[in-house]
């Protein structure tokens, strides 16, 4: 890199130079997002020129219907604090990625989140069955942790209480979550897709077509998503755009920096 370009990088050397620093557990995990956030405004754009109201907007075009929202915004955040940090950046752009907000500012219940109807894959509603009977199966263990620790009479001090309560908590909040979620599924049977347009479930090898690069993604409910496993929600722009297309067709995905445009390479269910 010259000097000039290390005074004034791109976003594309910005972010390769945060993920160098990061340890390969790190990386794995940031690198999926903060490359799609480049993506949006183009490799070669100046990390300079990026705007507070640009920032805002990206953060106001994620899915709120994906589990890992507040996540995403944080690896977000983690770069852009530090290009601020190290002088890439004389904004502190992280204050301008802010999640949407409810109505009257409170923030949404595990059942206002849920949809009438959520669609699960075979392989996610099982999973998620065996979470609830795991975590029911806990739950006479925190019972008996609690009893114990109330055996102590010093209340005061009883930090193993006070934690054991909490576990229960938590415990309980995600039960209830994982009910209502099994309650409300619609389980996508692979054996109905006689045809070839892409659906919730379906493995995709898709091609760049500005820089060749394939890419994998599995098309899966926002409750299931996970980039660590290529899995996009069918409620995020990529997801969206690529639902109801075939094998050789091409999609678009309209961002600041201009389109991204991929080809379905291969249809895998």
């Amino acid at each position: 890199m010259t000097d000039e370009s290390h005074q004034n990088p791109s976003l594309g050397e910005a972010a390769g130079q945060f993920l160098a620093g990061l340890s390969p557990t790190e990386k794995n995990t940031s690198q999926p997002e903060i490359y799609k956030f480049i993506r949006w405004y183009g490799w070669e754009r100046s990390l300079a020129g990026l705007t507070a109201p640009e920032v805002a907007n990206y953060a106001e075009r994620l899915s709120l219907s994906d589990t890992d929202y507040g996540e995403k915004l944080e690896l977000i955040r983690a770069f852009l604090a530090y290009a601020r940090k190290t002088g890439l950046s004389k904004m502190n752009l992280t204050t301008h990625l802010k999640a949407k907000k409810t109505r009257a500012g409170h923030p949404p219940t595990a059942r206002q989140n849920l949809p009438e109807a959520i669609p699960l894959t075979r392989k996610g509603y099982a999973e998620l069955e065996t979470e609830l009977s795991a975590l029911k199966n806990k739950r006479p263990w925190l019972i008996e942790e609690i009893r114990r620790a109330a055996a102590d009479k010093d209340f005061r001090e009883n930090a193993p209480l006070a934690a054991a309560r909490e576990q229960r908590g938590h415990l309980e909040g995600r039960i209830r979550e994982l009910e209502e979620t099994l309650k409300a599924a619609t389980v996508i049977d692979n054996a109905r897709k006689s045809t070839l347009k892409t659906n919730i479930g379906d493995s995709l090898l898709l091609s760049d077509l500005a820089s060749g690069e394939e890419l994998r993604y599995i098309i899966v409910s926002p409750r299931e998503v996970d980039p660590t496993q290529g899995k996009i929600s069918s409620a995020s722009p990529l997801g969206q755009a690529l639902t109801g297309h075939g094998e050789g067709e091409t999609v678009e995905i309209t961002v600041p920096a201009g389109k991204l445009r991929y080809q379905i390479k291969r249809i895998e269910r």
